[in-house]
């Protein structure tokens, strides 16, 4: 491969960071990879915005630091991705860990969230900066929304109708990359008086769990909490940050932060299959935009022991890889996330699992 080859084919990537010295070491640590060429280094919002306008040899993506000078990088996020939507990865510095300002990032249309103090400059050839680079181009090739929210504000169906009225005892929900928004809006559409369990996996970055419980909760009616040991009530309830969730027979709520089960820890598939284990019928699989399969699995136990599962569409999807596979297993509905929730919305409380 000649090198003019090398560089035709590299991911092109914008640093948006206003220390000098955090942006040289990470144009330094992802100029290790010949397959990733950094296409600028920009101070501030204004200048990602104006470099953004160029036509020529646009990146890839963007990696965004919260805290500039001037606009802010939650304010810039929300401009890129209603006028020149790319994937954005937010690394996340000088604000408190897990802080609702870094989640809300997500909301805007950010793909993931990594805290600043998780790269090691001073290993670029090492496994965490490999994996690193790895994480950074497969973004780089993930199709982004324009207009994010109204995207997810379509009101499209793609397979079949949306059912006759039936009940239901527990939801179990999983997603991933661009789960935020998708979630937001899934459980924007419920009322503070649903009575109906919902449990949700979010694959986050670690660090950032509890501040996307807290993110959640000022976007919803409905209480959102980690979830923990015991009997579970109405509300919405989070997988804590490296535990399985998990619904026992009696309805309680079950953790496990030991046992694997592929690569996550929560996992879709873990929480959606003790849901068709104890729900049985009464139980509803929702599998949401991510990359993978995780849930998948799980979908199709929900869908035999005859409950209710729904996928996210292609259309609204940040990355139709975990829905298409859920699709795949079965599901009985693929929806985008206001028909989730005007779905999900319909349903009766059955009585718990027993």
């Amino acid at each position: 491969m000649t090198p003019a080859t090398a560089v035709a084919e590299a991911r092109r990537v914008l640093i948006c960071e206003d220390s000098p010295t955090y942006a040289a070491g990470l144009a330094r640590l992802l100029a290790r990879d010949p397959e990733i060429e950094v296409v600028g280094i920009c101070p501030t919002a204004e200048a990602t915005l104006a470099l953004l306008d160029q036509h020529e040899r646009r990146p890839h993506l963007v990696t965004m630091d919260m805290e500039l000078p001037g606009m802010s990088g939650a304010q810039a996020i929300e401009l890129i991705m209603s006028s020149h939507p790319v994937p954005i990865l937010v690394l996340a510095g000088g604000v408190a860990r897990g802080s609702a300002q870094a989640l809300a990032s997500l909301g805007a249309g950010a793909l993931e969230v990594l805290r600043k103090d998780t790269l090691d400059f001073s290993d670029p050839g090492g496994n965490d900066a490999r994996a690193f680079r790895q994480r950074v181009k497969l973004l780089s090739r993930v199709p982004v929304l324009h207009h994010p929210r109204g995207a997810l504000a379509r009101d499209r169906h793609t397979a079949g109708g949306m059912g006759t009225p039936r009940s239901a005892s527990v939801i179990g929900i999983c997603a991933s990359v661009g789960g935020p928004p998708a979630l937001a809006t899934v459980l924007a559409a419920l009322p503070a008086s649903f009575p109906i369990p919902v449990l949700v996996v979010q694959h986050i970055t670690q660090g950032f769990t509890q501040g996307f419980a807290h993110w959640l909760d000022d976007q919803v009616a409905l209480p959102v909490r980690l979830a923990a040991p015991g009997l579970v009530g109405p509300g919405i309830w989070v997988a804590p940050e490296g535990a399985h969730l998990a619904l026992g027979v009696t309805g309680r709520l079950g953790l496990d932060d030991q046992s694997a089960a592929g690569p996550h820890r929560p996992s879709g598939d873990v929480l959606l299959r003790s849901v068709a284990r104890n729900a049985r019928s009464d139980g509803v699989a929702v599998v949401l935009t991510g990359m993978g399969r995780d849930g998948a699995a799980g979908l199709g136990e929900v869908r035999h022991a005859g409950g209710l599962t729904i996928a996210q569409d292609e259309a609204s999807s940040a990355v139709f890889g975990m829905p298409k596979a859920a699709a795949e297993q079965g599901a009985e509905l693929v929806l985008a996330p206001t028909m989730i929730g005007s779905r999900l919305r319909t349903l009766r409380r059955a009585g718990r699992p027993s």
